[in-house]
Protein backbone atom coordinates (compact mmCIF):
# COMPACT_ATOMS: atom_id res chain seq x y z
CA UNK A 1 0.00 0.00 0.00
CA UNK A 2 1.02 3.44 -1.13
CA UNK A 3 1.87 5.77 1.52
CA UNK A 4 0.14 9.22 2.01
CA UNK A 5 1.26 12.30 3.51
CA UNK A 6 -1.59 14.83 5.09
CA UNK A 7 -2.00 17.55 1.99
CA UNK A 8 -2.07 14.34 -0.16
CA UNK A 9 -5.75 13.42 0.79
CA UNK A 10 -7.44 14.43 -2.43
CA UNK A 11 -5.11 12.52 -4.57
CA UNK A 12 -5.84 9.54 -2.24
CA UNK A 13 -9.55 10.12 -2.38
CA UNK A 14 -9.16 9.53 -6.31
CA UNK A 15 -6.38 6.84 -6.07
CA UNK A 16 -8.18 4.54 -4.19
CA UNK A 17 -11.71 5.21 -6.34
CA UNK A 18 -9.49 3.68 -9.25
CA UNK A 19 -8.52 0.43 -7.06
CA UNK A 20 -12.35 -0.04 -6.52
CA UNK A 21 -13.63 -0.13 -9.59
CA UNK A 22 -10.14 -2.27 -10.43
CA UNK A 23 -11.37 -5.00 -8.04
CA UNK A 24 -15.19 -4.50 -9.85
CA UNK A 25 -13.55 -5.10 -13.31
CA UNK A 26 -12.01 -8.47 -12.23
CA UNK A 27 -15.27 -9.44 -10.69
CA UNK A 28 -17.17 -8.31 -13.48
CA UNK A 29 -17.49 -6.55 -17.11
CA UNK A 30 -13.95 -4.55 -17.09
CA UNK A 31 -14.92 -3.79 -20.45
CA UNK A 32 -17.74 -1.16 -19.14
CA UNK A 33 -15.56 0.43 -16.56
CA UNK A 34 -12.35 1.14 -18.69
CA UNK A 35 -13.30 4.82 -19.58
CA UNK A 36 -14.38 5.31 -15.40
CA UNK A 37 -10.81 4.14 -14.36
CA UNK A 38 -9.02 5.99 -16.93
CA UNK A 39 -11.04 9.43 -16.06
CA UNK A 40 -10.22 9.04 -12.87
CA UNK A 41 -6.98 7.82 -13.47
CA UNK A 42 -6.82 11.21 -15.30
CA UNK A 43 -7.89 13.49 -12.75
CA UNK A 44 -5.90 12.20 -10.37
CA UNK A 45 -2.96 12.83 -12.14
CA UNK A 46 -3.69 16.11 -12.71
CA UNK A 47 -4.63 16.82 -9.26
CA UNK A 48 -1.19 15.28 -8.22
CA UNK A 49 0.87 17.88 -10.56
CA UNK A 50 -1.05 20.32 -9.40
CA UNK A 51 -0.48 19.72 -5.68
CA UNK A 52 3.68 19.45 -6.17
CA UNK A 53 3.96 22.39 -8.16
CA UNK A 54 3.16 24.55 -5.34
CA UNK A 55 4.37 23.01 -2.47
CA UNK A 56 4.89 24.85 1.25
CA UNK A 57 8.76 24.83 2.21
CA UNK A 58 7.17 22.63 5.14
CA UNK A 59 5.24 20.12 2.79
CA UNK A 60 8.46 19.69 0.81
CA UNK A 61 10.14 19.18 3.73
CA UNK A 62 7.52 16.06 4.88
CA UNK A 63 8.49 14.61 0.99
CA UNK A 64 12.01 14.50 2.17
CA UNK A 65 11.19 12.31 5.05
CA UNK A 66 8.81 9.66 2.87
CA UNK A 67 9.13 6.37 4.20
CA UNK A 68 9.12 5.61 0.96
CA UNK A 69 11.31 7.91 -0.55
CA UNK A 70 14.67 6.20 -2.35
CA UNK A 71 17.57 5.55 0.10
CA UNK A 72 20.86 5.84 -0.37
CA UNK A 73 21.26 1.61 -0.85
CA UNK A 74 18.63 2.10 -4.01
CA UNK A 75 21.02 4.56 -5.39
CA UNK A 76 23.80 1.96 -5.12
CA UNK A 77 21.68 -0.74 -6.47
CA UNK A 78 20.69 1.28 -9.30
CA UNK A 79 24.15 3.27 -10.53
CA UNK A 80 27.00 1.53 -9.02
CA UNK A 81 28.64 -2.19 -10.32
CA UNK A 82 30.99 -4.03 -8.41
CA UNK A 83 30.23 -2.08 -5.30
CA UNK A 84 32.60 -3.15 -2.53
CA UNK A 85 31.80 -1.72 0.90
CA UNK A 86 34.60 -1.31 3.68
CA UNK A 87 33.76 -0.65 7.35
CA UNK A 88 35.61 0.81 10.87
CA UNK A 89 37.08 3.94 11.27
CA UNK A 90 40.19 2.18 12.25
CA UNK A 91 40.34 3.99 15.72
CA UNK A 92 36.72 2.77 17.31
CA UNK A 93 34.22 0.81 15.38
CA UNK A 94 31.40 0.63 12.94
CA UNK A 95 28.76 2.93 12.54
CA UNK A 96 26.81 1.65 9.82
CA UNK A 97 24.51 5.05 9.58
CA UNK A 98 26.94 6.11 6.65
CA UNK A 99 28.15 3.34 4.07
CA UNK A 100 31.17 3.89 2.29
CA UNK A 101 33.61 1.92 -0.22
CA UNK A 102 34.30 1.76 -3.91
CA UNK A 103 32.52 0.77 -6.73
CA UNK A 104 31.53 1.78 -10.71
CA UNK A 105 29.72 4.44 -11.92
CA UNK A 106 28.78 4.36 -15.40
CA UNK A 107 32.07 2.48 -15.90
CA UNK A 108 34.46 4.56 -13.82
CA UNK A 109 35.95 3.23 -10.63
CA UNK A 110 34.98 6.14 -7.79
CA UNK A 111 34.32 6.22 -4.03
CA UNK A 112 31.13 6.59 -2.86
CA UNK A 113 29.61 7.86 0.47
CA UNK A 114 26.56 7.80 1.78
CA UNK A 115 23.67 8.38 4.98
CA UNK A 116 21.49 5.84 4.77
CA UNK A 117 18.23 5.94 7.10
CA UNK A 118 16.88 2.54 6.51
CA UNK A 119 13.38 1.22 5.37
CA UNK A 120 12.08 -1.07 7.68
CA UNK A 121 12.00 -0.53 11.46
CA UNK A 122 15.06 -3.36 11.41
CA UNK A 123 17.75 -1.10 8.93
CA UNK A 124 16.27 2.19 10.67
CA UNK A 125 17.66 0.87 14.22
CA UNK A 126 20.98 -0.84 12.43
CA UNK A 127 21.37 2.37 10.49
CA UNK A 128 20.34 4.53 13.43
CA UNK A 129 18.03 6.54 11.55
CA UNK A 130 20.58 7.81 9.24
CA UNK A 131 22.37 9.60 11.99
CA UNK A 132 26.17 9.12 12.20
CA UNK A 133 28.51 8.98 15.64
CA UNK A 134 32.05 10.50 15.15
CA UNK A 135 33.13 6.83 14.08
CA UNK A 136 31.03 7.05 10.85
CA UNK A 137 32.39 10.57 9.91
CA UNK A 138 35.86 9.04 10.58
CA UNK A 139 35.57 6.36 8.09
CA UNK A 140 34.22 8.45 5.63
CA UNK A 141 38.03 10.74 6.38
CA UNK A 142 39.86 7.14 5.92
CA UNK A 143 38.12 6.26 2.81
CA UNK A 144 37.90 10.04 1.29
CA UNK A 145 41.92 10.05 1.95
CA UNK A 146 42.35 7.11 0.49
CA UNK A 147 40.51 7.72 -2.82
CA UNK A 148 42.75 11.49 -3.06
CA UNK A 149 46.07 8.96 -2.94
CA UNK A 150 44.58 6.85 -5.85
CA UNK A 151 43.21 9.62 -7.79
CA UNK A 152 39.28 8.53 -7.60
CA UNK A 153 36.54 11.04 -7.36
CA UNK A 154 34.07 11.02 -4.47
CA UNK A 155 30.42 11.10 -4.69
CA UNK A 156 28.68 11.57 -1.53
CA UNK A 157 24.80 10.81 -0.75
CA UNK A 158 23.60 13.21 1.88
CA UNK A 159 20.41 12.05 3.56
CA UNK A 160 20.40 12.93 7.69
CA UNK A 161 18.61 14.77 10.08
CA UNK A 162 21.62 15.41 11.54
CA UNK A 163 24.53 14.35 13.31
CA UNK A 164 23.79 11.77 16.28
CA UNK A 165 23.21 14.28 19.50
CA UNK A 166 23.65 11.04 22.23
CA UNK A 167 26.50 11.36 24.51
CA UNK A 168 28.53 8.60 23.86
CA UNK A 169 28.77 10.74 20.49
CA UNK A 170 29.67 13.71 22.33
CA UNK A 171 32.46 11.72 24.37
CA UNK A 172 33.89 10.51 21.75
CA UNK A 173 34.27 13.72 19.74
CA UNK A 174 31.36 14.31 17.57
CA UNK A 175 32.04 17.93 16.73
CA UNK A 176 35.62 17.29 16.30
CA UNK A 177 35.02 14.54 13.65
CA UNK A 178 32.63 16.13 11.98
CA UNK A 179 35.20 19.78 11.42
CA UNK A 180 37.92 16.94 10.29
CA UNK A 181 35.28 15.45 7.56
CA UNK A 182 34.61 19.11 6.51
CA UNK A 183 38.31 19.57 6.41
CA UNK A 184 39.50 16.48 4.75
CA UNK A 185 36.53 17.26 1.96
CA UNK A 186 38.06 21.06 1.43
CA UNK A 187 41.73 19.28 1.10
CA UNK A 188 40.90 16.70 -1.73
CA UNK A 189 43.14 17.00 -4.93
CA UNK A 190 40.17 14.81 -6.70
CA UNK A 191 36.60 16.11 -7.87
CA UNK A 192 34.05 15.46 -5.80
CA UNK A 193 30.37 15.62 -6.09
CA UNK A 194 27.30 15.43 -3.31
CA UNK A 195 23.69 15.05 -3.76
CA UNK A 196 21.17 15.71 -1.09
CA UNK A 197 18.65 13.22 -1.78
CA UNK A 198 16.32 13.67 0.83
CA UNK A 199 17.09 15.93 4.15
CA UNK A 200 20.31 17.54 4.69
CA UNK A 201 20.66 18.40 8.11
CA UNK A 202 23.59 20.45 9.91
CA UNK A 203 27.19 19.79 9.97
CA UNK A 204 25.99 16.10 9.75
CA UNK A 205 25.49 16.64 6.13
CA UNK A 206 27.66 19.52 5.76
CA UNK A 207 30.14 16.75 6.40
CA UNK A 208 30.32 14.93 3.35
CA UNK A 209 28.66 17.44 1.21
CA UNK A 210 31.52 20.30 1.18
CA UNK A 211 32.16 19.33 -2.57
CA UNK A 212 33.01 20.67 -6.21
CA UNK A 213 29.37 20.08 -6.97
CA UNK A 214 26.55 20.03 -4.71
CA UNK A 215 23.25 19.28 -6.54
CA UNK A 216 19.63 18.39 -4.75
CA UNK A 217 16.74 16.52 -5.67
CA UNK A 218 13.68 18.95 -6.47
CA UNK A 219 12.08 18.04 -2.83
CA UNK A 220 14.86 17.89 -1.09
CA UNK A 221 15.92 20.15 1.89
CA UNK A 222 18.76 21.41 3.42
CA UNK A 223 19.26 23.12 6.24
CA UNK A 224 21.55 24.20 9.04
CA UNK A 225 18.39 22.51 12.08
CA UNK A 226 15.31 21.30 11.73
CA UNK A 227 12.53 23.17 11.14
CA UNK A 228 11.27 21.33 14.37
CA UNK A 229 14.60 22.45 16.02
CA UNK A 230 14.60 25.95 14.50
CA UNK A 231 10.90 26.46 16.01
CA UNK A 232 11.72 25.24 19.59
CA UNK A 233 14.89 27.60 20.24
CA UNK A 234 12.78 31.17 17.96
CA UNK A 235 9.58 30.55 19.21
CA UNK A 236 9.93 27.98 22.23
CA UNK A 237 7.22 26.34 20.65
CA UNK A 238 7.78 23.10 18.38
CA UNK A 239 4.40 23.82 16.43
CA UNK A 240 5.23 26.60 14.80
CA UNK A 241 7.86 24.01 12.52
CA UNK A 242 5.89 25.10 9.63
CA UNK A 243 6.74 29.05 9.82
CA UNK A 244 10.36 27.90 11.13
CA UNK A 245 10.23 25.92 7.66
CA UNK A 246 9.16 29.10 5.63
CA UNK A 247 11.52 31.31 6.96
CA UNK A 248 14.92 29.57 6.73
CA UNK A 249 14.95 28.77 3.48
CA UNK A 250 15.50 25.27 3.11
CA UNK A 251 14.30 24.22 -0.33
CA UNK A 252 16.48 23.77 -3.53
CA UNK A 253 14.86 26.33 -5.03
CA UNK A 254 16.03 29.17 -2.43
CA UNK A 255 19.14 27.33 -1.82
CA UNK A 256 20.39 27.35 -5.94
CA UNK A 257 19.33 31.20 -5.62
CA UNK A 258 21.51 31.87 -2.89
CA UNK A 259 24.02 29.59 -4.63
CA UNK A 260 24.55 26.98 -1.94
CA UNK A 261 23.93 24.58 -4.10
CA UNK A 262 25.04 23.70 -7.81
CA UNK A 263 21.64 21.94 -9.48
CA UNK A 264 18.35 20.75 -9.02
CA UNK A 265 17.63 17.20 -9.67
CA UNK A 266 14.15 17.21 -11.11
CA UNK A 267 11.37 14.59 -9.54
CA UNK A 268 8.77 12.61 -10.92
CA UNK A 269 5.07 13.51 -10.35
CA UNK A 270 4.17 12.97 -6.83
CA UNK A 271 7.94 12.46 -5.46
CA UNK A 272 10.92 10.33 -5.88
CA UNK A 273 8.86 7.79 -4.37
CA UNK A 274 6.44 7.50 -7.10
CA UNK A 275 8.94 6.59 -9.70
CA UNK A 276 12.06 5.75 -7.87
CA UNK A 277 13.92 4.35 -11.09
CA UNK A 278 13.07 7.32 -13.35
CA UNK A 279 14.58 9.48 -10.00
CA UNK A 280 17.62 7.32 -10.07
CA UNK A 281 18.53 7.57 -13.93
CA UNK A 282 17.75 11.83 -13.35
CA UNK A 283 20.48 11.44 -10.45
CA UNK A 284 23.00 9.73 -12.03
CA UNK A 285 22.72 11.90 -14.94
CA UNK A 286 22.90 14.82 -13.67
CA UNK A 287 26.57 13.75 -11.22
CA UNK A 288 27.93 12.35 -14.60
CA UNK A 289 27.01 16.37 -16.17
CA UNK A 290 28.77 17.92 -12.72
CA UNK A 291 31.94 15.60 -12.99
CA UNK A 292 31.84 16.45 -16.69
CA UNK A 293 32.62 19.93 -15.62
CA UNK A 294 35.60 19.09 -13.50
CA UNK A 295 37.02 17.39 -15.92
CA UNK A 296 40.76 18.71 -16.81
CA UNK A 297 41.07 19.88 -13.31
CA UNK A 298 44.33 19.77 -11.13
CA UNK A 299 44.44 18.90 -7.46
CA UNK A 300 45.08 22.49 -6.98
CA UNK A 301 42.46 24.25 -8.99
CA UNK A 302 40.42 21.36 -7.75
CA UNK A 303 40.81 22.82 -4.09
CA UNK A 304 40.94 26.24 -5.14
CA UNK A 305 37.51 25.81 -7.21
CA UNK A 306 35.81 24.43 -4.02
CA UNK A 307 37.09 26.95 -1.65
CA UNK A 308 35.79 30.14 -3.75
CA UNK A 309 32.57 28.05 -4.20
CA UNK A 310 32.38 27.90 0.00
CA UNK A 311 33.52 30.95 0.19
CA UNK A 312 31.25 33.10 -2.30
CA UNK A 313 27.74 31.48 -0.37
CA UNK A 314 26.08 34.45 1.31
CA UNK A 315 27.80 37.33 -1.01
CA UNK A 316 25.66 37.52 -3.60
CA UNK A 317 22.01 35.81 -4.66
CA UNK A 318 21.86 34.50 -8.13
Amino acid sequence: MRAFLDFEKPVAELEAKVEELRALGEEGDAVSIADDIARLEAKANAALKELYGALTPWQKTMVARHPDRPRFVGYCQRLLTEFTPLAGDRRFGEDEAIVAGFGRFRGEPVCIIGQEKGHTTETRIRHNFGMAKPEGYRKAVRLMETADRFGLPIIAFVDTAGAYPGIEAEERGQAEAIARSTEACLALGVPNVAIVIGEGGSGGAIAIATANKVLMLEHSVYSVISPEGAASILWRDPTRAQDAATAMKITAQDLLRFGVIDTIVPEPAGGAHRDPDILVQRAGDAIEAAFAGLAGMSPEELRQHRAEKFEAIGRTIG
